[in-house]
């Protein structure tokens, strides 16, 4: 995967733990029939698209109380 890179997703979240649990979670919810605000994804694949709605902001990534 090329676009968004891993360097400019680091700075977005706080691991790439978080990322890949809050992109599992958010392509889960797209391939169950949730839309998408990105307008033309370059990934045609959910956990593509579910990268680009981080990287946009579309989705913010938080740290949960343990």
């Amino acid at each position: 995967m090329l676009y968004p890179s891993i360097d400019e997703m680091m700075n977005k979240v706080d691991s790439k733990y978080s990322l890949v649990v809050a992109a599992a979670r958010r392509a889960r919810l797209l391939r169950e029939g949730g839309k998408t605000d990105v307008k033309a994804p370059k990934s045609h694949k959910f956990v593509g698209v579910a990268l680009e709605e981080i990287y946009e902001d579309r989705i913010v990534v938080t740290r949960g109380e343990e």
